[in-house]
């Protein structure tokens, strides 16, 4: 009898050990999927409202800006990329061999040649835009957009990290073609060839370039 009652009791014991385990599971699955939902909705809320406020400024037109307007529409276009992370991947191999000063010069120079180039065609951003798919994994996250641009639909990917309590994009991707790697080929060729000087030399270039062309918009 004795063993008999062990038996059933051991099975029971056991059942429910496995029960609680599939329920602790269940509970931190359902509650990762809700942390992951919410996330893609603040990464959905805040892209929205970036594309709404650029639109607004646009108001359907790409001419007559204050310069006060051409700074906020640089901000806004540009405020939610995470320049260093993406000056990093686009230097590769080549971002440890540089010292902090090196890189605070380089990621400050690359940034604003970015940032003033946004501006050479703003009727882009009059585009509609849909918001197709939003992945978040921990802190990372994939949006997946489509833009419809004079009559055309362009995929644009976003790649973005959570640092400093937001999101930020460490690449973009348009027409499945990633902006991190082709300033990659670019930069690494350069630094392969001739190294940081003439890297920087030819950024500087490019970034006064872009200044005037900005200036005389």
């Amino acid at each position: 009898m004795w063993p008999s009652l062990l038996s059933r009791f051991g099975f029971t014991a056991s059942l429910m050990a496995l029960l609680a385990v599939v329920l602790l599971f269940s509970a931190t699955q359902a509650h990762a999927q809700s942390g992951a939902s919410s996330e893609a909705d603040a990464i959905r809320t805040m892209l929205e409202e970036r594309d709404a406020e650029i639109k607004a400024i646009l108001n359907g037109t790409e001419s007559d800006f204050s310069r006060a307007q051409r700074q906020e529409l640089m901000t806004l276009i540009n405020g939610f990329i995470d320049f260093r992370a993406m000056g990093q991947q686009a230097m590769g191999p080549f971002w440890s061999d540089l010292s902090d000063e090196q890189r605070t010069e380089f990621v400050d120079v690359f940034q604003d040649v970015v940032r003033q180039q946004s501006l050479s065609d703003l009727e882009v951003y009059n585009s509609q835009v849909t918001y197709d798919r939003i992945e978040v994994e921990d802190d990372s996250a994939f949006v997946r957009t489509t833009t419809r641009y004079q009559g055309s639909d362009t995929p644009v990917d976003y790649v973005m990290h959570h640092k400093d309590s937001t999101w930020l994009a460490t690449d973009i991707i348009l027409d499945e073609v990633s902006t991190a790697e082709g300033y990659a080929r670019s930069f690494q060729n350069v630094m392969r060839r001739r190294g940081f000087d003439t890297l920087m030399n030819s950024l500087k270039k490019r970034q006064a370039r872009a200044q005037q062309e900005t200036s005389e918009q």
